[in-house]
């Protein structure tokens, strides 16, 4: 089965010597959700811009609905729906007369695109709001009827660049359920780009993890964690330990591994967390290092994270994007939200 987007070796190198992608590759199945997680800076808006021939890599290629990115640019732009991270609507136009006009830049005509319009505002819970200005729209509705955009035209793949960033918990919550209707569509592919653990583990039926514009864990959510045997011992500290004596207190212990420590918190794999957690607090406290707090939890795809790029997500998320902005913007000012013109 032929894939709706394939890259391999991927390399895109901003002004300042800013390495956004090194080496990235990925693959997408029709029918297929794949998120692509990463801190932000990981290389994953980088990644979207190139598949939507916005921007070219330095080195690498890439084929998206069976067209090559570089050799047949225009043949992609008719094939992709894009929902960026900023909004492409018309905000003084009505959610309605947004559709009709991107439907009528993909040379849909006037019945069909009339027809497809209100359906997706039904769809998407906008049919109240269809004849509203979107200024007056509020958050979740602006993104909705994003999707909505990217849509129109019935794209063979869909695109979704941080869909839920700044949207409230209630907010978030509808969108997740319209991307997992989205989900049902074996015909559509789609690329979700997240910085959010939870959304890549209830969305995505795989995961690709990105740090520093590498990929450095695939497969689907659970898999990924089935491979982290045991439960993750959580501990945290007023200030950081000794590390030489934390890892040599545990070192010790039988079905104790995987020890890390970043900062006043330390992680470590054990077979049986419950039980393991007393002779941990002994350890330490004995090494004259007791902890301030012990938790146990199943494996999540933080730990996946923490194993393959040795930092936890959180510690990565907050460290300076090494991707350039306003690198493409140009180019990205003609494209809608919902695909290119």
């Amino acid at each position: 089965m032929a894939h709706a987007i394939e890259a391999e070796g991927l390399v895109k190198t901003y002004p300042g010597d800013v390495r956004a992608l090194d080496d990235l590759s990925i693959t997408v199945g029709p029918g297929e959700i794949l998120g692509l997680l990463g801190p932000n800076g990981a290389g994953k808006s980088t990644t979207v811009k190139i598949l939507t021939t916005l921007i070219r890599p330095d080195r690498g290629k890439a084929a998206v609905a069976g067209h090559d990115v570089l050799r047949r640019p225009d043949r992609v732009r008719r094939l992709i729906g894009v929902v960026s991270q900023r909004s492409g609507a018309d905000p003084d136009a009505s959610g309605r007369d947004n559709l009709i006009l991107q439907g009528r830049l993909y040379g849909m005509g006037g019945a069909e695109v009339r027809r497809r319009a209100g359906e997706l505002l039904e769809r998407l819970g906008l049919g109240d709001a269809a004849r509203r200005a979107v200024k007056t729209y509020s958050g979740g509705m602006q993104r909705r009827l994003d999707v909505a955009l990217g849509l129109v035209h019935r794209p063979r793949v869909l695109f979704l660049d941080e869909p839920t960033t700044g949207l409230d918990p209630e907010a978030r919550t509808a969108m997740w359920a319209e991307i997992a209707r989205l989900a049902g569509d074996d015909a559509l592919a789609i690329l979700l780009t997240t910085h959010y653990l939870d959304e890549a583990d209830r969305l995505a039926r795989r995961v690709a993890i990105v740090d520093r514009g590498r990929v450095v864990a695939e497969g689907t959510p659970d898999a990924l964690k089935g491979e982290l045997r045991g439960d993750a011992v959580h501990l945290e500290w007023r200030e950081a330990p000794d590390e030489a004596l934390a890892r040599a207190a545990l070192g010790r212990l039988p079905g104790v591994r995987d020890v890390l420590v970043d900062g006043p918190r330390l992680s470590a794999r054990a077979d049986d967390g419950a039980a393991a957690v007393p002779a941990v607090l002994a350890a330490l406290d004995h090494a004259g290092i007791p902890a301030a707090a012990a938790t146990v939890a199943r494996p999540s795809l933080d730990d996946v994270y923490l194993r393959y790029a040795g930092r936890r997500f959180a510690q990565a998320d907050a460290a300076p994007a090494s991707e350039a902005p306003a690198q493409g913007t140009a180019a990205a000012d003609a494209v809608t939200a919902g695909g290119a013109r």
